[in-house]
């Protein structure tokens, strides 16, 4: 296999000496799905998490991870923001606010400090898999070393 890219989230993780492990696998540009990843992963799909880009009409950009197997919950999300609606963001604006690609987006390593959700089924499992931040890699580590990662660069995790 060839040697791994190390992305910016890797990079974080590093320096925070928090233990990972990234996998990679083929990407389908025509099928970015969790569905997807988590099938070539051999990895149950509520255990891969996507992680979504939101605006609020209060807070502005939120980023949202939750399992594979989930749909975003758009007004619970708004009542624990603390917004009136939230809406997810246009695909074209998703790249210029993150930093990542669509069917990339990683909850670290994004250069904005904006508030960041992790549903908290996370906790269910020992490790959780979520973007590395380029298609066909993901990071797999423990729920609580990616709340420590998020707080370490954001201090604005909400679980």
């Amino acid at each position: 296999m060839a040697k791994q890219k190390k992305t910016n989230a890797a990079r974080l993780l590093d320096s925070l000496k928090i233990s990972y492990q990234l996998l990679e696998f083929t990407v389908d540009e025509s099928d970015l799905s969790a569905e997807r990843a988590a099938a070539l992963l051999g990895r149950p799909l509520e255990q891969v998490f996507k992680t979504l880009v939101a605006r609020g009409d209060k807070s502005g950009v939120l980023i949202v991870s939750i399992p594979g197997n989930a749909e975003l919950d758009l007004k619970a999300l708004a009542r624990l923001s603390g917004n009136k609606k939230v809406e997810l963001v246009h695909l074209k604006e998703v790249q210029q606010l993150t930093g990542y690609i669509r069917g990339a987006v990683s909850p670290l390593g994004i250069k904005v400090n904006y508030p960041r959700y992790l549903d908290e089924s996370a906790y269910n499992f020992p490790l959780i898999i979520t973007s590395a931040g380029v298609r066909g890699l993901q990071i797999e580590l423990s729920p609580r070393d990616l709340v420590r990662a998020i707080n370490a660069t954001t201090g604005q995790l909400n679980a």
